[in-house]
C-alpha cells in the first residue's frame, strides 16, 4: 500500500467542521435539517436521504478506491442488494460459486421471485465465465479473494470479458479493502464491500458501500438508497470513518502476521492444506501479487487425518475467538460450513469446496508468536 493511501486515510474528513472548527468531524444525529427557503433544497434535509458524516465517509472511501463516488449503506448485504435494484427483469447474474454464503442466499431469494437468474461459476476460471455469458447477462459479481477458499480472480482479464459481452462487473472487495486492492483500477464498474470488516476494523458497527466508476451510476444508486431507505446510520458512519483512519496501518500489520502464520501452518504435518494467497504454492499467488498491495488477513486450512477434529480445534483456541466475522483488530476463527456459509445447501458447499472440516482464521493485531502458540496448543501441542 502506498504512502499516499496512508495519508488519504488519516486525513479523511478532518477540518471540515465550519461551525466550531473541530478537527475531527462532529457526529450529527439530527433527523431533519432546517431550510432557509422551502423551494431550495439544502445539502442535507432529512437523515434517510443524507447525513454529513455518511457523506464524508462515502467521499473518503471513494477517494481510496479511485472511484467517481460511493454510496454507504446499512450493511454489506444491503450494498449488494442496492446493485441489483435496477437490473433488467430476468437478467442473468454471474456470481462466484464460492462467494460469501449470505450473497448466495440473497441471490437465490431474489431468483425465487423471478427477478433475475443467478449462475454460479468459479470466476477464477475465465473459460467457465466465458461459457456462462450470454445476451441476458447483465452483471458479473466476483469475489476475490473469495471467502473462505481465497481463490484469486484475474480482474483485468475478467473486466475485458465483461466489456466484450456488454456486461457490468462488480467486485466484492470486503476481504481486501481499498488499501489492499482497488478493483476499479483493473476495469471493474463497481467495488462493493462490507465496511463492518477491515474498513471499520473494530467490530462495533455494521455497514456497506458501493463505489462506482461512472458518476451517473453514483447518482442512480443514491436515488435508490434514498427510495428504499438503506443508508447507513449516523453513528455507524462516525465509527467507520474513525476506523478508516488507521486502516492502512492495521491492514499492513495483519498481512504480515497472517503470512507468518500461514507459512507456519503450511510446514506443520498436522495441517493437510492451507489457503493463503501469500504462499508461493497458492495457485493464484502471481495474480494476487500483481493486483493486490498485500495478501490479506484471512487464512483457511484443513486438518490432517491425525489432527484433532475441526470442532475440537476451534473450541480449544483461546486467543482466536469462535465467531463469524473478519477484519477486526481481534483474531477470530470459524467453521464456514456450520457458520458463515450454513445457508448454502450441502450440494452448493460441496461445489464451492467448503467442507465441514474447513477452518477459517481472521488474523487480528495480536502478536504472531502468541497466535501461533494458540494454534499449536489447539492442534495438540506437538508442533
Amino acid at each position: 500500500m502506498s504512502d499516499e493511501q496512508r495519508t488519504k486515510a488519516i486525513r479523511a474528513g478532518l477540518n471540515t467542521d465550519r461551525s466550531w472548527n473541530a478537527v475531527i468531524p462532529p457526529l450529527s444525529l439530527s433527523t431533519a435539517y432546517r431550510r432557509e427557503d422551502p423551494a431550495i433544497q439544502p445539502a442535507f434535509d432529512y437523515a434517510r436521504t443524507g447525513n454529513p458524516g455518511r457523506s464524508l465517509l462515502a467521499d473518503a472511501i471513494a477517494e481510496l478506491e479511485n472511484a467517481a463516488g460511493a454510496v454507504v449503506t446499512g450493511s454489506g448485504m444491503s450494498a449488494i442488494d442496492l446493485l441489483l435494484h435496477d437490473l433488467p427483469f430476468g437478467a442473468r447474474v454471474i456470481c462466484s460459486h464460492d462467494a460469501y454464503g449470505g450473497t448466495r442466499r440473497l441471490l437465490d431469494a431474489r431468483a425465487r421471485g423471478g427477478r433475475f437468474v443467478p449462475v454460479y461459476v468459479n470466476t477464477a476460471d475465465l473459460d467457465a465465465v466465458a461459457n456462462a455469458l450470454n445476451e441476458d447477462a447483465a452483471l458479473i459479481l466476483a469475489e476475490t479473494p473469495s471467502n473462505p477458499r481465497l481463490r484469486i480472480t484475474d480482474l483485468k482479464a475478467l473486466a475485458k470479458l465483461a466489456r466484450n459481452a456488454g456486461c457490468e462487473l462488480a467486485v466484492d472487495n470486503t476481504v481486501m479493502s481499498p488499501v489492499l486492492q482497488r478493483p476499479l483500477d483493473w476495469g471493474a464498474d463497481y467495488s462493493v464491500q462490507s465496511i463492518t470488516k477491515l474498513i471499520n476494523g473494530h467490530s462495533d458497527m455494521v455497514g456497506g458501500v458501493v463505489c462506482c466508476a461512472d458518476p451517473e451510476r453514483v447518482e442512480t444508486l443514491k436515488w435508490w438508497a434514498n427510495c428504499v431507505g438503506v443508508g447507513a446510520a449516523a453513528f455507524d458512519s462516525y465509527l467507520a470513518l474513525r476506523g478508516l483512519r488507521t486502516l492502512p496501518l492495521r491492514a499492513k500489520a495483519q498481512c504480515e502476521t497472517a503470512l507468518e502464520i500461514a507459512q507456519w501452518l503450511d510446514a506443520d504435518p498436522r495441517i493437510a492444506s492451507v489457503d493463503y494467497p501469500g504462499l508461493k504454492s497458492h495457485p493464484g499467488h502471481d495474480i494476487a501479487q500483481r493486483q493486490q498491495d498485500g495478501f490479506g488477513q484471512l487464512i483457511s486450512l484443513q486438518l490432517a487425518p491425525t489432527a484433532p477434529s475441526a470442532r475440537d480445534v476451534v473450541s480449544t483456541l483461546d486467543i482466536f475467538t469462535l465467531a463469524q466475522s473478519l477484519g477486526g483488530v481481534e483474531s477470530l476463527c470459524c467453521i464456514p460450513a456450520l457458520m458463515t456459509h450454513a445457508s448454502m445447501s450441502p450440494e452448493a458447499r460441496e461445489e464451492a469446496g467448503v467442507p465441514d472440516t474447513l477452518i477459517r482464521l481472521s488474523v487480528g493485531l495480536e502478536s504472531a508468536g502468541d497466535l501461533i502458540g494458540d494454534l499449536d496448543k489447539a492442534l495438540g501441542g506437538a508442533g
